[in-house]
């Protein structure tokens, strides 16, 4: 258990601390040892009247329990009184919680002015006032914690609240700005939008849902974010029912609205309405720097490419031209039925062992296979109808050579978003060739993938540009020995139009008639199709289908492969890069060459990250001294168990549960001495919940909380190891 969060020495001001929320923060101060300074004027919801029973009853109850506490009856428009109180009893100011509030609620067109007033008073210049006077002491001892108090009201406002709603988020704009000028000082000051049962809230929310929203359920998030061992500031956050959740700024990716020499007019908002509302690209900017900066960037951004673009053009050089054409981001949502049919498309078969992984989403490993990553790289490149200082027949493109490197695995679902643009143009003579360069995030704006696809036009070479280019991955040439493994695949007649189901849909690879336009008997497989089956042949062998080792690929296409060709791929090791070439069984043509893949190495970052305090350990200590020498166990189940243990979506822990290897059965944690019979992977709290019954196996399989693979039907006799579960 971890130690309690204590606030021993420590002096609290708790505005409005007479009932309701106040009162739970003053008690659940209190009650971990902090001096707290009671404040409550005394009057009605509606700001009428006052008293000093509200805070004295609170502070009685505190005392009475053996804690510290004062009252203090003055209005928070008074701030200075309130933390003189504070100072006169305990000594100095560490924490202010500026929870008074008032209602006034009328609709818009009914609100007075003094029902305007008096809500700015109370709710913003109140806070304000009290956090003023707090403000040179926390500094003078460079320490202090603040929490504002905003509303749901003020975040999205709320009828009939408009002078409420109003102040409530002039209190969210005054923590942040109170929260960087603090920073330098140790002072801490956050907002909380919290939603409890109160004689405010009451006005607003039927009373069993009051009733049923506890001040309790609140307070111990303040508790939390005033304590020293939390580092939180300038953070917004809705709490109640027993949940919170953080709050941040979400921006669209937006449009661009102006070009060169045009005014910007209304019909261009109207034009680009649905770019400008689109969600599904957008940031979070966090900071008025960071929004700001970016209009400031784009400025000067779209100078810089105006002058170059201008330079361009002035040249006449077409690489240059080329250049600046300006790609939009594509964005690519996938599912695991994506995946599989990407796998089946490069070739996994039933037939293979492991063809689970990559085919069964409910597989405990099911894995995406790194080489998918080119496919929303593809879609990026797809989207070029034109390039600039160029004239391009789309029927005179070939895919020359392709680069793909993964920075992180592969999620088994999600959305990416591409972004591309030609590093250089290539004189070959015959023809050009075109780098496009691809970069590839996740949702999380983390870089997933790098690709570079290189192609080859017919007919637009002697423009008088350069052969070479430094922007291009090399190829490398296989070593000139005996190849140390050989694979060999024969592909479906049915292959192409099977891969193009993943996004290739160039009729070149499926329409006879298409495909005699270039020059092709038949329809021809997708060159990244083979790339699939080649990078799967060295994985396979030199990986053992571990596709986190895979790091980067670089290939060749030298020949066409025509579905229902057998596929050979010889490989050469050399450290952690494999060297390879694919040929075509049936008349020898090598179709990819200087080739290879990187491997990363083995090193303990591959390895599951050891989680500590997992409920399953117990458990499974106390199945081994159940199962030791229990021959009757062991000759009853004989099938060794994998269990794969994740805790908050990360690999956690391996256990293995050997019911076969010997007469006396093991269960031990680490990676099992033979392989396993069945495989098992379940989350640490889900695991505890099917061994307590509470979880029924079934329906976590189907439902995708428990998942399994090898012989599945092997899951059947875990009853058996849970049949003492009472004891565990």
């Amino acid at each position: 258990m971890s130690d309690t969060l204590r606030f021993d020495g420590k002096v609290v001001l708790i505005t409005g601390a007479g009932n309701g929320l106040g009162k739970a923060y003053a008690l659940a101060f209190a009650e971990r040892g902090a001096s707290v300074v009671v404040n409550d004027l005394g009057g009605s919801a509606t700001g009428v009247g006052k008293g000093s029973k509200a805070a004295d009853l609170v502070v009685q109850e505190i005392v009475s329990k053996g804690g510290k506490a004062v009252a203090n009856y003055d209005s928070v428009e008074d701030g200075e009184k309130l933390v003189k109180t504070a100072l006169d009893t305990f000594g100095k100011i560490d924490v202010v919680i500026n929870n008074a509030g008032i209602l006034r609620d009328k609709s818009f067109a009914r609100i007075s002015d003094e029902d305007w007033d008096i809500i700015q008073r109370v709710h913003l210049r109140g806070s304000f006032l009290v956090t003023r006077a707090a403000w040179p002491h926390m500094k003078e001892q460079g320490y202090g914690r603040i929490i504002f108090v905003s509303s749901s009201a003020g975040i999205y406002g709320n009828f009939g609240q408009a002078n409420y709603s109003a102040a409530k988020l002039g209190l969210a704009g005054l923590s942040n700005t109170v929260a960087l000028e603090g920073k330098k000082y140790g002072i801490q000051c956050n907002c909380i939008a919290p939603i409890a049962g109160s004689r405010l809230t009451e006005t607003v929310m039927p009373k069993e849902i009051v009733q049923a929203l506890k001040p309790e359920y609140v307070a111990p998030v303040v508790v939390y974010l005033c304590h020293d061992t939390c580092q939180e500031t300038g953070g917004l956050f809705e709490v109640g029912a027993g949940w919170v959740g953080k709050l941040r700024w979400e921006r669209t990716e937006g449009a661009v609205l102006r070009q060169k020499n045009k005014t910007i007019t209304a019909e261009a908002v109207r034009d680009n309405w649905a770019k400008i509302t689109d969600f599904s690209q957008s940031t979070h900017p966090r900071s008025n720097q960071e929004s700001s900066g970016f209009m400031i960037q784009l400025v000067n951004g779209m100078d810089q490419e105006e002058k170059e673009a201008q330079e361009a053009a002035n040249s006449n050089d077409p690489v240059a031209l080329a250049k600046t054409l300006k790609l939009q981001n594509i964005k690519f949502t996938y599912t695991e039925r994506d995946a599989a049919l990407y796998a089946l498309g490069v070739g996994v078969s039933t037939a293979q062992d492991d063809f689970l992984k990559f085919l069964f989403e409910l597989s405990g490993d099911f894995t995406v296979l790194p080489t998918f990553a080119v496919i929303p790289g593809f879609d990026a490149i797809m989207s070029v109808d034109k390039v600039p200082g160029f004239q391009i027949d789309p029927t005179k493109i070939l895919h020359g050579e392709q680069y793909l490197e993964l920075f992180k695995p592969i999620s088994r679902s999600g959305t990416l978003v591409s972004k591309a643009w030609i590093a250089d143009v290539l004189d070959k003579k015959s023809g050009a060739v075109i780098l496009y360069n691809v970069e590839t995030f996740n949702e999380n704006n983390e870089k997933v993938a790098f690709n570079q696809f290189t192609t080859f036009v017919v007919g637009i070479g002697n423009f008088g540009g350069r052969s070479t280019s430094s922007e291009a991955k090399p190829l490398v040439d296989v070593p000139k020995r005996a190849p140390d493994a050989v694979k060999q695949e024969k592909t479906s007649i049915d292959q192409a139009a099977l891969y193009r189901l993943s996004g290739d849909r160039n009729p070149l690879h499926i329409d006879p008639s298409f495909a005699a336009m270039g020059g092709f008997k038949t329809p021809i497989l997708h060159g990244l199709c083979s790339f699939g089956y080649a990078v799967r042949h060295v994985m396979s062998t030199f990986a053992n289908n571990d596709m986190s080792l895979f790091k980067a690929v670089k290939v060749r296409f030298a020949k066409p492969v025509l579905p229902g060709q057998t596929l050979v791929t010889e490989m050469w090791k050399e450290g952690n890069r494999i060297h390879f070439q694919t040929k075509v069984a049936e008349n020898g043509n090598i179709c990819i060459t200087g080739a290879y893949v990187d491997l990363n190495a083995a090193t303990e970052e591959n390895k599951p990250k050891q989680v500590s305090d997992l409920q399953s350990t117990a458990i499974f200590q106390q199945m081994a001294s159940q199962v030791k020498n229990n021959t009757d166990l062991v000759a009853k189940i004989n099938a060794i168990f994998q269990w794969n243990i994740t805790k908050n979506g990360a690999d956690a822990t391996t256990w293995v549960v050997d019911m076969k290897s010997s007469k006396t059965g093991q269960v031990f944690e680490g990676k099992p001495v033979n392989k396993a019979d069945c495989v098992i992977t379940i989350s640490d709290e889900n695991f505890l919940a099917l061994v307590s019954g509470k979880l029924d196996p079934q329906k976590a399989f189907l439902g995708g909380k428990l998942k399994l693979s090898g012989n599945i039907m092997l899951a059947q006799k875990l009853g058996d190891l849970f049949a003492n579960k009472s004891k565990m």
